[in-house]
Formats: structure tokens, C-alpha cells, sequence
């Protein structure tokens, strides 16, 4: 991998990642110099214990443009991007919308290919390997920042779950605290710990799980479960066997494994509601087949060890976490939608429509031959 580091004209950050070494990157941003605005501004819920980020800069982010004004794809005939060259393998940037920035952390657009028509489940184990490398980098130089505590890679595809732009990319968050989530999760290791002589909770998760009929696939380094207690209709969460807290942490095996792993999983999405009542692409191998109903919408989230020491969880410290992948669908049947109605988003009490083993058996029936 060849990492090239540049600054767009309003001062933005952009990195480019290359399969190849000798490739050079010299192109610059021929747009006009301009600064980037944000009123990214965290309000601390005193009730509630958590914070909220105010951006209202936000409001005035690009929305759903067509295809040849999209802002992700390479500067080509005259028309500048966010990306100055006129191809890439993978590219990272600072968000020119940030929800967090200064102070408050800092936001990264990862664009996982230049192909505008792709999808994440299309890209080969060579350029998934390296989307891989683009994380694990990001992690750790985002982690050297004063202003970050934990860092959050993740996938939004698809406009029903709120996406703007339909170029395939992710993003990293870059959180000044400890996220509530999270905070969660390392209270209930704690407690876990101190109830059951030592025992480290996600192990005794892990353990469980693999010994249960939800488990959707497993290899050498890799296994993936619908959890006991899913959220969501169809939802996997997908392990490296080696508990290790961060992306930094995985061995030389895990990371030459999850590439076919992912993939085989992103696919499997797609397939979930092909069939008599339509609405999965139908291609089996991504989202370029334009037949039958729109692709699959998911997110997929590393959830990842915070940074620094973890005082406040009762001597719970960093290698106690698991690093983790959850990917999930809001889509619950063909044409349908899990809406997060008034128990979810007034109580957080969620309800779910499909059984977690009725998940999992479809998950399992949708793998490729």
C-alpha cells in the first residue's frame, strides 16, 4: 500500500491510498481558495448523561445530485471534485460538512472506489484488503489527536437509510468522548467481571453464540452471528476469534481473511429478498445489476476500544474490548421498512419483526454456491 498525503484549496486534508507503490499523485485542486464554515457545537443532556452535536452547517451539504455532478467521483473534463486526480483506488478526506470538527473531533469521507456505479460488495479481496489498511491508518493517526477518544468507521448505503450521495463511501468519526453506546457495553463488562470472578463478558457472548443456530458463517479467523437479542430485522455481527481491542490489534491471518469474509456477508444482504415478491438486486455478486428492486439498504460500524485510560468503568481497560463489525438492514420484507417508531426513539426499547434464528437461517440460504 501507498499512502499520499495532500491539502485540498480550502486547506481540507485528502489522502490517497494505491494498491501500487509506484503510483504518483500530484494532482492539484484547481478550485477556487475558499474556507470551510462549520458551527459543529456539542450540548451536554444533563438527564440524559449524553451529548448532542448542533451543525447546523449541515443544512446546506450537497443532496442527492445526479450522477455526473457527483462531488466523489475523480476531476475529470474540466470538472473538479472533491478528489483533484482523475482516478483513485481508495481516497479519505475531512468532511467538507463536518458534524464533529475542532474542538468537538473531526469527520472523514472514505470513498471505498472511483466507480460511481459500484457498490462495496462489487470491490475485489485486493481492494477490500485495502479499505482495510485505509481504517486501521486512519484509527491510528486519528487517535493521536488531543481532540479524539474514539474512532467510529462506518457505511451508510442506500437513500432509505439517509445517504445524500450515491458514490459508494463511508465515513470516520473522530468523538471527543467516550460514545453512549459504548460507554454502555463497558459498564456492563465491568459488572459482568466483578459477578462472574473475572469472566470477560464478551467472551462468554462469543461463546455462546458460536454454540447456538444463529451463527451465519465461520472461518480460521472469523466468525458472524445474528445476536440473541437482535435490534433488527436482519442484523450480523461479525468477530475476529482472536479477541483484540482495535483494527491496529488484528493479526497478519485476520486481515488476509476478512476481505473474502465481508464481501461473502455484503452479498448475502443483497440476495435476503430476491425471490417470487422481488427486492434484492438479484446479481448475486453487488449492486450493478439494475434489474428488480433497489439494493439492499444497510449500515455496517466497527465498534472499536476508546482511546486513553477507562477510569470511569471500574478498572475495565482497553484489551478488555472486542473489536466488532455490526452490519444490519432497516429493510424487514420485500417493499417494507423497520421504522423507529415511539417505543424505539421515545423509550429505546426496541421491537423487532423477525425472529434473530428466522434471520439467520435466510443469511445462511442466501450463501453462494
Amino acid at each position: 500500500m501507498k499512502k499520499t498525503s495532500t491539502r485540498l484549496a480550502d486547506g481540507r486534508e485528502l489522502l490517497y491510498y494505491d494498491l501500487r507503490d509506484d503510483t504518483v499523485r500530484d494532482a492539484v485542486d484547481r478550485r477556487p481558495p475558499g474556507r470551510t464554515v462549520t458551527t459543529s457545537e456539542l450540548r451536554r443532556d444533563v438527564l440524559l448523561g449524553d451529548s448532542v452535536a448542533i451543525a447546523s452547517h449541515r443544512q446546506g451539504r450537497v443532496y442527492h445530485p445526479p450522477a455526473d455532478e457527483c462531488p466523489l467521483c475523480p476531476s475529470r473534463d474540466g470538472r473538479p471534485t472533491e478528489i483533484p486526480d482523475s482516478s483513485y483506488d481508495v481516497v479519505v478526506f475531512e468532511n467538507r460538512f463536518p458534524s464533529l470538527a475542532g474542538e468537538t473531533g473531526r469527520c472523514e469521507v472514505v470513498c471505498f472506489t472511483s466507480d460511481h456505479e459500484a457498490s462495496f460488495a462489487d470491490l475485489t479481496e485486493e481492494q477490500t484488503g485495502l479499505v482495510l489498511e485505509a481504517w486501521t491508518d486512519r484509527t491510528a493517526e486519528l487517535s493521536r489527536l488531543p481532540e479524539v477518544r474514539q474512532v467510529f468507521c462506518f457505511e451508510n448505503r442506500g437513500a432509505e437509510i439517509g445517504v445524500t450521495l450515491g458514490h459508494p463511501h463511508g465515513q470516520i468519526y473522530g468523538y471527543p468522548f467516550v460514545t453512549p453506546r459504548t460507554a454502555l457495553t463497558l459498564r456492563s463488562l465491568a459488572a459482568h467481571r466483578e459477578a462472574g470472578g473475572g469472566e470477560n463478558l464478551f467472551d462468554a457472548v462469543l461463546e455462546r453464540e458460536l454454540a447456538d443456530e444463529r451463527v451465519v458463517l465461520e472461518s480460521d479467523n472469523w466468525v458472524a452471528f445474528v445476536p440473541y437479542a437482535a435490534h433488527w430485522p436482519y442484523e450480523v455481527h461479525l468477530y475476529p476469534r482472536r479477541r483484540v481491542p482495535d483494527l491496529l490489534a488484528l493479526d497478519d491471518a485476520a486481515r488476509a481473511e476478512f476481505p473474502a469474509v465481508y464481501l461473502d456477508l455484503l452479498r448475502r444482504f443483497d440476495r435476503l429478498f430476491d425471490g417470487p415478491d422481488g427486492g434484492g438486486r438479484g446479481s448475486g455478486e453487488g449492486g450493478k445489476d439494475a434489474g428488480g428492486a433497489p439494493p439492499t439498504p444497510y449500515i455496517a460500524a466497527w465498534h472499536q476500544a476508546p482511546f486513553g485510560p477507562l477510569t470511569e468503568f471500574d478498572g475495565v481497560n482497553r484489551e478488555d474490548f472486542a473489536l466488532h463489525l455490526e452490519l444490519f438492514t432497516i429493510r424487514r420484507t420485500s417493499g417494507k421498512l423497520k421504522f423507529l417508531a415511539g417505543s424505539e426513539s421515545g423509550m429505546n426499547v426496541f421491537i423487532n419483526d423477525v425472529r434473530p434464528e428466522t434471520a439467520a437461517q435466510r443469511l445462511r440460504e442466501v450463501a453462494s454456491s
